[in-house]
């Protein structure tokens, strides 16, 4: 992940997806509005300090408050990087919540390539309820 703002007096920032991890609810390219400093809950989509390569920014989804803080996983299962191979993530490491995604123009411009774009580019990042649950399962 690529960062574009910088974490200042100003809490909200945009940043660039790389990488598959956190598909389908994002893709690599894909730009998010970045709210720093915001209340975390599980569910969330967030962005943080890689725990084992601190200048790393990653995105990942809350899952959990465990023992040393928060366990995250991706939302692509067969994607690594996250909370099963670094374990629990530091509180201080946790950087902000993804609010909203905005996805680029990709090269086809045909109209109904335009008009898909137009419905889907700019969509809120909302937090999934059921994720808790759904790791208890595994």
């Amino acid at each position: 992940m690529a960062e574009h703002g910088r974490e200042s007096k100003v809490s909200l920032g945009i940043a660039e997806v790389m990488g598959p991890s956190m598909y389908p609810t994002l893709r690599h390219g894909d730009q998010l509005l970045v709210h720093y400093r915001a209340p975390l809950k599980p569910g969330d989509v967030a962005v943080l300090k890689h725990p084992l390569q601190q200048d790393l920014l990653i995105v990942k989804r809350l899952v959990e408050r465990r023992d040393g803080g928060w366990w995250v996983l991706g939302d692509n299962p067969g994607a690594e990087g996250d909370s099963r191979v670094f374990g629990t993530v530091p509180e201080e490491l946790l950087l902000g919540r993804v609010r909203a995604r905005y996805r680029p123009l990709g090269d086809q411009r045909s109209a109904r390539a335009v008009l898909s774009w137009l419905v889907s580019a700019l969509r809120p990042v909302l937090a999934e309820r059921s994720v808790s649950r759904r790791l208890r399962a595994r």
